[in-house]
Protein backbone atom coordinates (compact mmCIF):
# COMPACT_ATOMS: atom_id res chain seq x y z
CA UNK A 1 0.00 0.00 0.00
CA UNK A 2 1.13 3.54 -0.78
CA UNK A 3 2.69 5.08 2.41
CA UNK A 4 0.76 8.34 1.93
CA UNK A 5 -2.53 6.44 1.63
CA UNK A 6 -1.69 4.38 4.73
CA UNK A 7 -0.91 7.59 6.64
CA UNK A 8 -4.29 9.08 5.64
CA UNK A 9 -6.16 5.94 6.75
CA UNK A 10 -4.37 5.78 10.11
CA UNK A 11 -4.94 9.53 10.67
CA UNK A 12 -8.66 9.03 9.83
CA UNK A 13 -8.77 6.13 12.29
CA UNK A 14 -7.38 8.31 15.09
CA UNK A 15 -9.68 11.20 14.09
CA UNK A 16 -12.80 8.99 14.11
CA UNK A 17 -11.90 7.56 17.52
CA UNK A 18 -11.20 11.05 18.93
CA UNK A 19 -14.54 12.40 17.62
CA UNK A 20 -16.53 9.54 19.18
CA UNK A 21 -14.70 9.64 22.51
CA UNK A 22 -14.99 13.41 22.94
CA UNK A 23 -18.57 13.91 21.72
CA UNK A 24 -21.70 14.51 23.81
CA UNK A 25 -24.15 14.41 20.91
CA UNK A 26 -25.29 11.10 19.41
CA UNK A 27 -24.90 12.27 15.79
CA UNK A 28 -21.26 13.25 16.36
CA UNK A 29 -20.55 9.90 18.04
CA UNK A 30 -22.15 8.11 15.07
CA UNK A 31 -20.05 10.21 12.64
CA UNK A 32 -16.86 9.17 14.45
CA UNK A 33 -17.84 5.49 14.28
CA UNK A 34 -18.51 5.78 10.54
CA UNK A 35 -15.13 7.47 9.87
CA UNK A 36 -13.48 4.64 11.82
CA UNK A 37 -15.23 1.95 9.77
CA UNK A 38 -14.39 3.57 6.43
CA UNK A 39 -10.73 4.13 7.43
CA UNK A 40 -10.08 0.53 8.46
CA UNK A 41 -11.69 -1.14 5.39
CA UNK A 42 -8.72 -0.44 3.02
CA UNK A 43 -6.33 -1.70 5.72
CA UNK A 44 -8.22 -5.02 5.89
CA UNK A 45 -8.42 -5.50 2.11
CA UNK A 46 -4.93 -4.16 1.22
CA UNK A 47 -3.49 -7.62 0.33
CA UNK A 48 -6.11 -8.09 -2.47
CA UNK A 49 -6.42 -11.74 -1.47
CA UNK A 50 -9.98 -13.13 -1.84
CA UNK A 51 -10.03 -13.92 1.89
CA UNK A 52 -9.11 -10.29 2.71
CA UNK A 53 -11.83 -8.93 0.39
CA UNK A 54 -14.35 -11.27 2.03
CA UNK A 55 -13.24 -10.10 5.50
CA UNK A 56 -13.58 -6.42 4.48
CA UNK A 57 -17.09 -7.06 3.06
CA UNK A 58 -18.23 -8.86 6.22
CA UNK A 59 -16.77 -6.12 8.39
CA UNK A 60 -18.49 -3.39 6.38
CA UNK A 61 -21.93 -5.09 6.48
CA UNK A 62 -21.81 -5.77 10.24
CA UNK A 63 -20.52 -2.30 11.16
CA UNK A 64 -23.04 -0.59 8.88
CA UNK A 65 -25.90 -2.52 10.53
CA UNK A 66 -24.56 -1.67 14.00
CA UNK A 67 -24.17 2.04 13.12
CA UNK A 68 -27.76 2.09 11.82
CA UNK A 69 -28.95 0.63 15.12
CA UNK A 70 -26.94 3.24 17.10
CA UNK A 71 -28.64 6.01 15.09
CA UNK A 72 -32.07 4.36 15.46
CA UNK A 73 -31.59 3.99 19.23
CA UNK A 74 -30.60 7.66 19.67
CA UNK A 75 -33.51 8.85 17.48
CA UNK A 76 -35.99 6.75 19.47
CA UNK A 77 -34.63 8.23 22.70
CA UNK A 78 -34.79 11.79 21.27
CA UNK A 79 -38.37 11.16 20.09
CA UNK A 80 -39.50 10.17 23.59
CA UNK A 81 -37.36 12.45 25.79
CA UNK A 82 -36.26 15.33 23.53
CA UNK A 83 -32.61 14.65 24.48
CA UNK A 84 -29.71 14.04 22.06
CA UNK A 85 -27.14 13.94 24.88
CA UNK A 86 -25.32 10.59 25.13
CA UNK A 87 -25.55 10.46 28.93
CA UNK A 88 -29.33 11.07 28.85
CA UNK A 89 -30.27 7.72 27.29
CA UNK A 90 -33.22 7.02 29.60
CA UNK A 91 -35.77 5.22 27.40
CA UNK A 92 -35.67 1.42 28.04
CA UNK A 93 -36.24 0.42 24.38
CA UNK A 94 -33.42 2.74 23.26
CA UNK A 95 -31.13 1.19 25.88
CA UNK A 96 -31.87 -2.33 24.59
CA UNK A 97 -31.28 -1.34 20.95
CA UNK A 98 -28.04 0.45 21.89
CA UNK A 99 -26.78 -2.61 23.82
CA UNK A 100 -27.42 -4.78 20.74
CA UNK A 101 -25.71 -2.23 18.44
CA UNK A 102 -22.57 -1.87 20.56
CA UNK A 103 -22.43 -5.66 21.05
CA UNK A 104 -22.39 -6.03 17.25
CA UNK A 105 -19.58 -3.47 16.99
CA UNK A 106 -17.52 -5.19 19.70
CA UNK A 107 -18.27 -8.82 18.82
CA UNK A 108 -20.05 -9.81 22.04
CA UNK A 109 -22.07 -13.05 21.99
CA UNK A 110 -24.57 -13.56 20.28
CA UNK A 111 -23.23 -11.04 17.69
CA UNK A 112 -19.73 -12.53 17.60
CA UNK A 113 -19.78 -14.62 14.39
CA UNK A 114 -18.14 -12.01 12.17
CA UNK A 115 -15.12 -11.29 14.35
CA UNK A 116 -13.00 -14.49 14.02
CA UNK A 117 -13.64 -14.57 10.24
CA UNK A 118 -12.63 -10.94 9.75
CA UNK A 119 -9.52 -11.34 11.90
CA UNK A 120 -8.51 -14.49 9.98
CA UNK A 121 -8.77 -12.58 6.68
CA UNK A 122 -6.64 -9.65 7.92
CA UNK A 123 -2.90 -9.30 8.46
CA UNK A 124 -1.54 -9.48 12.02
CA UNK A 125 -1.06 -5.70 12.29
CA UNK A 126 -4.61 -5.01 11.04
CA UNK A 127 -5.84 -7.72 13.41
CA UNK A 128 -4.16 -5.82 16.26
CA UNK A 129 -6.02 -2.63 15.24
CA UNK A 130 -9.36 -4.48 15.05
CA UNK A 131 -8.84 -6.11 18.46
CA UNK A 132 -7.77 -2.96 20.32
CA UNK A 133 -8.12 0.51 18.75
CA UNK A 134 -11.41 -0.22 16.97
CA UNK A 135 -13.03 -1.39 20.21
CA UNK A 136 -12.22 1.72 22.21
CA UNK A 137 -14.93 4.09 20.79
CA UNK A 138 -17.81 1.58 21.32
CA UNK A 139 -16.58 0.85 24.86
CA UNK A 140 -16.55 4.59 25.67
CA UNK A 141 -20.18 4.82 24.48
CA UNK A 142 -21.08 1.93 26.82
CA UNK A 143 -19.13 3.68 29.60
CA UNK A 144 -21.10 6.93 29.13
CA UNK A 145 -24.49 5.16 29.05
CA UNK A 146 -23.67 2.52 31.72
CA UNK A 147 -26.15 3.91 34.27
CA UNK A 148 -29.16 3.27 32.00
CA UNK A 149 -28.29 -0.18 30.59
CA UNK A 150 -30.08 -3.41 31.51
CA UNK A 151 -27.99 -5.35 34.10
CA UNK A 152 -29.59 -8.77 33.46
CA UNK A 153 -29.05 -8.55 29.70
CA UNK A 154 -25.41 -7.46 30.05
CA UNK A 155 -24.61 -10.15 32.65
CA UNK A 156 -26.14 -12.87 30.45
CA UNK A 157 -24.22 -11.68 27.38
CA UNK A 158 -21.00 -11.43 29.41
CA UNK A 159 -21.21 -14.99 30.77
CA UNK A 160 -22.10 -16.34 27.31
CA UNK A 161 -19.17 -14.42 25.75
CA UNK A 162 -16.68 -15.81 28.27
CA UNK A 163 -18.08 -19.34 27.76
CA UNK A 164 -18.13 -19.26 23.95
CA UNK A 165 -14.82 -17.40 23.67
CA UNK A 166 -13.13 -20.09 25.76
CA UNK A 167 -15.01 -23.03 24.27
CA UNK A 168 -14.60 -22.15 20.59
CA UNK A 169 -10.92 -21.28 20.98
CA UNK A 170 -10.06 -24.79 22.15
CA UNK A 171 -9.78 -26.53 18.77
CA UNK A 172 -8.30 -23.67 16.71
CA UNK A 173 -4.95 -24.00 14.95
CA UNK A 174 -4.75 -20.47 13.48
CA UNK A 175 -3.18 -17.89 15.81
CA UNK A 176 -5.43 -15.04 14.58
CA UNK A 177 -8.61 -17.02 15.29
CA UNK A 178 -7.31 -17.96 18.74
CA UNK A 179 -6.72 -14.25 19.46
CA UNK A 180 -10.23 -13.44 18.18
CA UNK A 181 -11.85 -15.89 20.61
CA UNK A 182 -9.54 -14.59 23.35
CA UNK A 183 -10.87 -11.09 22.61
CA UNK A 184 -14.51 -12.28 22.84
CA UNK A 185 -13.75 -13.94 26.18
CA UNK A 186 -12.12 -10.77 27.57
CA UNK A 187 -15.05 -8.65 26.39
CA UNK A 188 -17.25 -10.80 28.62
CA UNK A 189 -15.19 -9.73 31.65
CA UNK A 190 -15.52 -6.07 30.61
CA UNK A 191 -19.28 -6.30 30.03
CA UNK A 192 -20.17 -8.00 33.33
CA UNK A 193 -18.71 -5.25 35.51
CA UNK A 194 -19.74 -2.29 33.30
CA UNK A 195 -22.87 -1.30 35.25
CA UNK A 196 -21.43 -1.81 38.74
CA UNK A 197 -18.00 -0.23 38.26
CA UNK A 198 -17.44 1.34 34.80
CA UNK A 199 -13.86 2.37 35.68
CA UNK A 200 -12.96 -1.31 36.06
CA UNK A 201 -14.18 -1.94 32.51
CA UNK A 202 -11.79 0.73 31.21
CA UNK A 203 -8.92 -0.60 33.34
CA UNK A 204 -9.57 -4.13 32.01
CA UNK A 205 -9.66 -2.81 28.44
CA UNK A 206 -6.38 -0.90 28.76
CA UNK A 207 -4.54 -3.87 30.29
CA UNK A 208 -6.06 -6.22 27.69
CA UNK A 209 -4.86 -3.82 24.94
CA UNK A 210 -1.30 -3.87 26.30
CA UNK A 211 -1.15 -7.67 26.50
CA UNK A 212 -2.83 -8.25 23.13
CA UNK A 213 -0.54 -5.73 21.43
CA UNK A 214 2.47 -7.61 22.82
CA UNK A 215 1.18 -10.98 21.55
CA UNK A 216 0.24 -9.68 18.08
CA UNK A 217 3.57 -7.86 17.61
CA UNK A 218 5.47 -10.97 18.74
CA UNK A 219 3.51 -13.15 16.30
CA UNK A 220 4.21 -10.58 13.58
CA UNK A 221 7.92 -10.61 14.36
CA UNK A 222 7.96 -14.44 14.24
CA UNK A 223 5.67 -14.53 11.13
CA UNK A 224 3.58 -17.09 13.07
CA UNK A 225 0.12 -17.51 11.53
CA UNK A 226 -0.39 -21.16 12.53
CA UNK A 227 0.49 -23.30 15.53
CA UNK A 228 2.74 -25.46 13.34
CA UNK A 229 4.84 -22.37 12.49
CA UNK A 230 4.97 -21.46 16.16
CA UNK A 231 6.48 -24.88 16.94
CA UNK A 232 9.61 -24.03 14.94
CA UNK A 233 9.98 -20.58 16.54
CA UNK A 234 12.05 -21.62 19.56
CA UNK A 235 15.03 -22.63 17.40
CA UNK A 236 14.90 -19.29 15.59
CA UNK A 237 14.10 -16.74 18.34
CA UNK A 238 14.30 -18.22 21.87
CA UNK A 239 14.14 -14.81 23.58
CA UNK A 240 10.93 -13.81 21.75
CA UNK A 241 9.39 -17.21 22.51
CA UNK A 242 10.13 -16.79 26.23
CA UNK A 243 8.53 -13.32 26.22
CA UNK A 244 5.52 -14.76 24.38
CA UNK A 245 5.16 -17.48 27.03
CA UNK A 246 5.03 -14.92 29.87
CA UNK A 247 2.62 -12.62 28.01
CA UNK A 248 0.25 -15.50 27.18
CA UNK A 249 0.19 -16.58 30.84
CA UNK A 250 -0.55 -12.96 31.78
CA UNK A 251 -3.37 -12.85 29.21
CA UNK A 252 -4.75 -16.02 30.81
CA UNK A 253 -4.91 -14.16 34.14
CA UNK A 254 -2.38 -16.15 36.18
CA UNK A 255 -0.85 -14.50 39.26
CA UNK A 256 1.64 -12.85 39.80
CA UNK A 257 1.33 -11.36 36.28
CA UNK A 258 -0.52 -8.22 35.13
CA UNK A 259 -3.51 -10.12 33.69
CA UNK A 260 -4.52 -11.31 37.16
CA UNK A 261 -5.16 -7.71 38.31
CA UNK A 262 -8.41 -6.93 36.40
CA UNK A 263 -9.86 -10.42 37.03
CA UNK A 264 -9.14 -10.13 40.75
CA UNK A 265 -10.72 -6.65 41.04
CA UNK A 266 -13.76 -7.70 38.96
CA UNK A 267 -14.40 -10.83 41.06
CA UNK A 268 -14.02 -8.71 44.21
CA UNK A 269 -16.56 -6.14 42.93
CA UNK A 270 -19.02 -8.86 41.82
CA UNK A 271 -18.80 -10.39 45.32
CA UNK A 272 -19.53 -6.98 46.87
CA UNK A 273 -22.64 -6.75 44.64
CA UNK A 274 -23.84 -10.19 45.92
CA UNK A 275 -23.35 -11.71 42.46
CA UNK A 276 -21.60 -14.82 43.79
CA UNK A 277 -22.99 -17.13 41.07
CA UNK A 278 -21.80 -14.81 38.30
CA UNK A 279 -18.34 -14.48 39.90
CA UNK A 280 -17.95 -18.27 40.25
CA UNK A 281 -19.20 -18.84 36.66
CA UNK A 282 -16.74 -16.31 35.23
CA UNK A 283 -13.85 -17.79 37.24
CA UNK A 284 -14.60 -21.33 36.08
CA UNK A 285 -15.15 -20.32 32.45
CA UNK A 286 -11.80 -18.50 32.37
CA UNK A 287 -10.20 -21.95 32.78
CA UNK A 288 -11.27 -22.72 29.20
CA UNK A 289 -9.26 -19.73 28.02
CA UNK A 290 -6.34 -20.80 30.21
CA UNK A 291 -6.26 -24.11 28.35
CA UNK A 292 -5.74 -22.62 24.89
CA UNK A 293 -3.25 -20.01 26.15
CA UNK A 294 -1.26 -22.88 27.69
CA UNK A 295 -1.50 -24.71 24.37
CA UNK A 296 -0.06 -21.69 22.57
CA UNK A 297 2.66 -21.32 25.20
CA UNK A 298 3.45 -25.05 24.96
CA UNK A 299 3.79 -24.85 21.18
CA UNK A 300 5.97 -21.74 21.36
CA UNK A 301 8.43 -22.81 24.03
CA UNK A 302 8.26 -26.47 25.07
CA UNK A 303 7.70 -28.30 21.77
CA UNK A 304 10.84 -28.76 19.71
CA UNK A 305 10.22 -29.39 16.01
CA UNK A 306 10.54 -33.00 14.80
CA UNK A 307 13.17 -33.92 12.21
CA UNK A 308 10.44 -34.69 9.66
CA UNK A 309 8.83 -31.24 9.84
CA UNK A 310 7.15 -29.92 6.69
CA UNK A 311 8.50 -26.44 7.37
CA UNK A 312 11.82 -25.15 6.18
CA UNK A 313 14.29 -24.99 9.07
CA UNK A 314 14.85 -21.41 10.17
CA UNK A 315 18.34 -20.07 10.81
CA UNK A 316 18.69 -18.43 14.19
CA UNK A 317 19.26 -14.74 13.58
CA UNK A 318 21.09 -12.35 15.88
CA UNK A 319 18.62 -9.55 15.27
CA UNK A 320 17.77 -7.93 18.65
CA UNK A 321 14.22 -7.96 19.99
CA UNK A 322 12.24 -4.84 19.08
CA UNK A 323 12.38 -2.28 21.96
CA UNK A 324 8.58 -1.79 21.65
CA UNK A 325 7.94 -5.52 22.21
CA UNK A 326 10.40 -5.52 25.13
CA UNK A 327 8.67 -2.57 26.85
CA UNK A 328 5.17 -3.95 26.23
CA UNK A 329 6.21 -7.37 27.60
CA UNK A 330 7.64 -5.77 30.74
CA UNK A 331 4.38 -3.85 31.31
CA UNK A 332 2.29 -6.95 30.47
CA UNK A 333 3.85 -9.02 33.22
CA UNK A 334 4.87 -6.59 35.99
CA UNK A 335 1.89 -4.36 36.88
CA UNK A 336 0.33 -6.53 39.61
CA UNK A 337 2.15 -4.67 42.46
CA UNK A 338 0.14 -1.57 41.45
CA UNK A 339 -3.10 -3.29 42.46
CA UNK A 340 -3.48 -1.58 45.90
CA UNK A 341 -3.25 1.82 44.19
CA UNK A 342 -5.74 0.75 41.48
CA UNK A 343 -8.17 -0.62 44.08
CA UNK A 344 -7.90 2.64 46.07
CA UNK A 345 -8.57 4.91 43.06
CA UNK A 346 -11.43 2.75 41.76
Amino acid sequence: MNPQAKLIFIFSLLLGSAITISSNHWVMAWTGLEINTLAVLPLISKSHHPRAIEAATKYFLVQAAASTLVLFSSMTNAWHTGQWDITQLTHPTSSLILTAAISMKLGLVPFHFWFPEVLQGSSLTTGLLLSTVMKFPPITLLYMTSSSLNPTLLTTMAILSTALGGWMGLNQTQTRKIMAFSSISHLGWMAIILIYCPKLTLLNFFLYTLMTATVFLTFNSMKALKLSTLMTAWAKTPSLSTMLLLTLLSLAGLPPLTGFLPKWLIIQELTKQDMITAAVSMSLLSLLGLFFYLRLAYCATITLPPHTTNHMKQWRNNKPVSPLIAVLTAVSIMLLPMSPMMAYTI
